[in-house]
């Protein structure tokens, strides 16, 4: 039943309603009876000194008891909403108009007396009540028989005890009821307000609301309506933020399409991991299956096959057991890096000397595929700050996938320079470049292109380069020449003598 914010807000407002108006009945009550009560003292406030001058209560400057037994005996018959009160100069009580049945004080206090005397414009003041030992009323009061000559005074109270019965009975009937009805109009045109205000004010809530259903119950994918991208959008519905319900439909637009960015990157990533168990599975397998071969053939063919046979059987199985070493040390080297594992430790070092030991020791292997390793550019570089020996690991890299898609009698230019300040190398190949739509793969695990179908990599040396410059705060990019070929380049962070250790600098961006 209170499950929806609108019923929850309309509960809410019926229980503050009829809280205002129960409190506001009972300020309106008692200011009802302080006013009247104020009304009836301040119009009342000179009853008793008349009473005294009309009825000839004094004669001859003395008080007239006779006179004084009239008046009570009268007032009882005629006027029960007052009661006169004969008092001594103490307060003790000598004679009275009301029922003596009734009397339960002997003495009344005489400071509001003597306030009231002194001062006529203080009402509503308050005097003890004969008729009740805690009960107060207001009254009027005069001194007997003359203010020069006290002898006691002339206590009348205003609001007798019939006077409170025909009062009471009044309030319990008809006043009442015209206040539980004043009460009960207003509650009901209140809520009646209330809850309109309310809809309108919920409205932009419950269209939201609807939104999240309709996301939820969606693909959460990109094409969905519901994922931010069409007309459901409430940057649609409301362009301009207004309130905090406008900023918390623009929030959803973009986490909306936060979650469905980061699902489709998640199928993405779930289809790589596929395609990279089977790839690694594959690649395991392959030179798994031909050393076996060739071990089991060597095994049961080795009384029939000459010592050059054997040999070969011998050289092909441990190219092969090779192949599965360097696969299996890639692997765990890329996670590694992935996981951070491996963390590069750099220092200073000049880059062109570096660059010059690598292409002395692949020197050696082009020249066996009839290729020309050149070193070219301006040794004069700026001081690198990097991992040496992960350097290396790319350059051999380069070099490496260089030779190997080279064509005999092609060459390949290793030049060093700078841009910007920062030390680079560019390793460029006379191969057959790079298809267009295996540039942007280039750098993806296990990611082979038609040209190096058939080359026996594993794919993983061109991913591991990239994740270690990296780390080492460097870049690498790829790009095909206009002659023909790929050109790769490196570029490396440059030494200041203020330079913090990497490591540290790595563990604050993480």
């Amino acid at each position: 039943m209170l499950k929806t914010l609108y019923t929850r807000l309309a509960l809410g407002l019926f229980l503050l309603l009829l809280a205002v108006g129960l409190l506001y009945t009972f300020i309106s009550l008692y200011s009802l009876r302080e006013y009247s009560a104020s009304v009836n003292q301040a119009l009342h406030q000179d009853l008793a000194q008349n009473l005294v001058s009309d009825r000839n209560l004094v004669r001859d400057g003395e008080l007239d008891r006779s006179a004084m037994e009239e008046l009570f005996a009268l007032y009882m018959a005629i006027n029960p909403s007052i009661e006169i009160y004969l008092l001594d100069l103490d307060g003790t009580i000598l004679s009275y108009s009301a029922d003596p049945a009734k009397i339960k004080r002997n003495q009344v206090s005489l400071a509001p007396i003597s306030r009231l005397m002194d001062d006529m414009s203080l009402y509503p003041l308050l005097g003890d009540d004969p008729r009740s030992h805690d009960r107060q009323k207001v009254f009027s009061v005069t001194p007997v028989p003359s203010a020069n000559k006290p002898e006691g005074y002339l206590y009348v109270v205003l609001r007798g005890e019939e006077y409170d019965a025909a009062e009471t009975m009044a309030r319990g009937g008809k006043i009442l009821a015209m206040s539980a009805w004043a009460l009960l109009v207003s509650l009901v045109v209140a809520m009646v307000a209330g809850l309109t205000i309310f809809h309108l004010l919920t409205r932009r809530l419950r269209s939201l609301t609807r939104l999240v259903a309709e996301f939820e119950n969606s693909n959460m994918n990109q094409n969905s309506p519901s994922a931010g991208l069409n007309t459901t959008r409430w940057r649609d519905k409301r362009p301009v933020v207004r309130d905090e319900i406008d900023y918390l439909g623009a929030s959803f637009d973009d986490m909306a399409n936060r979650i469905a960015y980061q699902i489709e990157q998640l199928k993405e990533k779930d289809a790589q991991r596929r395609r990279l168990v089977a790839q690694v599975s594959h690649d395991l397998r392959t030179p798994l299956a031909s050393m076996q071969g060739y071990i089991e053939s060597l095994k049961l063919r080795r009384d029939r096959l000459s010592p050059q046979e054997q040999d070969r059987f011998l050289d092909i199985a441990l190219k092969e057991g090779r192949n599965l070493s360097r696969l299996v040390d890639e692997l765990f080297e890329l996670a590694a890096l992935e996981a951070r594992e491996k963390q590069p430790v750099p220092e200073p070092f000049p880059l062109a000397e570096l660059v010059h030991d690598v292409v002395q020791k692949h020197g050696q292997a082009a020249q066996e595929s009839q290729l020309t390793l050149s070193l070219s550019g301006d040794p004069a570089l700026p001081t690198a700050y990097a991992d040496l020996a992960m350097t290396e690991r790319v350059l051999d890299n380069l070099i490496s996938n260089a030779i190997t898609y080279s064509p005999p009698g092609g060459r390949i230019d290793v030049v060093v320079g700078q841009t910007g300040g920062k030390p680079e190398v560019y390793v460029q190949d006379s191969g057959p470049g790079i298809a267009e739509q295996d540039l942007p793969h280039i750098f993806d695990p296990f990611y082979r292109g038609e040209a190096s179908s058939g080359s026996g990599h594993a794919g993983l040396g061109l991913a591991i380069a990239r994740r270690i410059m990296t780390l080492q705060g460097g870049d690498i990019r790829v790009e095909n020449r206009a002659p023909g070929g790929a050109s790769f380049c490196i570029r490396l962070p440059v030494y200041t003598p203020t330079e913090p250790t990497f490591k540290k600098r790595n563990n604050l961006e993480s």
